[in-house]
């Protein structure tokens, strides 16, 4: 069994209410729209056969006033000729066919009325149809970006934007590791603090002692005078 058992269901039904319930709208419009066709072919094929047996109709009414006419004419001649009793019987088969012409024109009308019924249910079947069809393209296109939405969402949160930055750490401490080698090199190299003063230290005694000299050279120089 469809969503829908009967042609009515599908005419006062409400699209949107129905993909609102649903769960996977996408499934549901599915099965909306195929429900819609195999009914729209059956409403269609039911009008084919309301329209031949209106036509099977026409044709034995036509035949049947014929038939009518006939007996009327019979009646007509019998009595002409002085068989009263003959036209009696005829008209009474007149009559009959009478009954049968009635019979018949109120199968016509229901008939007419079934075409008419029919008719104006596939219109508002096929409405009905084009409107699930715009809603299955509405929800197609909200699919679609949902689905490119959560692809790039995916890839910017993916474990190789990760890795990348993982590969990235790992050569700044490869790049650490080579610069901390360089440095490595002029350690010891430079002067410490205590070299520093002790250079300090070790010119202040080299400026005393050549301060001593020329005071002891300036001081022979004088006893000679």
């Amino acid at each position: 069994m469809g969503i829908f058992t009967r042609l009515t269901d599908i005419i006062n039904s409400n699209v949107n209410s129905i993909l609102d319930r649903a769960e996977e709208p996408e499934k549901i419009i599915r099965l909306v729209i195929q429900e819609m066709e195999d009914t729209l072919v059956e409403a269609r094929s039911a009008a084919a056969r309301t329209i031949a047996e209106r036509k099977e109709v026409v044709r034995s009414l036509d035949r049947i006033r014929q038939a009518q006419s006939e007996w009327e004419r019979r009646a007509e001649v019998a009595l002409g000729k002085g068989r009263e009793d003959l036209s009696r019987a005829a008209l009474v088969e007149k009559a009959k066919l009478t009954a049968a012409i009635a019979d018949m024109d109120a199968e016509l009308q229901a008939l007419d009325d079934a075409m008419a019924k029919g008719e104006e249910d596939i219109v508002k079947l096929e409405a009905k149809l084009r409107e699930a069809k715009a809603k299955q393209k509405t929800i197609q296109a909200r699919h679609d970006t949902a689905s490119r939405r959560i692809k790039v969402r995916r890839q910017v949160h993916s474990t190789r934007i990760e890795d990348a930055f993982t590969r990235f750490e790992q050569v700044e401490r490869r790049l650490d590791g080579l610069e901390g080698e360089v440095e490595a090199f002029d350690v010891g190299r430079g002067k410490s603090l205590a070299d520093e003063l002790a250079d300090l230290e070790t010119e202040a005694d080299v400026e005393a002692e050549l301060a001593r000299l020329k005071e002891r050279l300036a001081g022979s120089g004088t006893a000679k005078a």
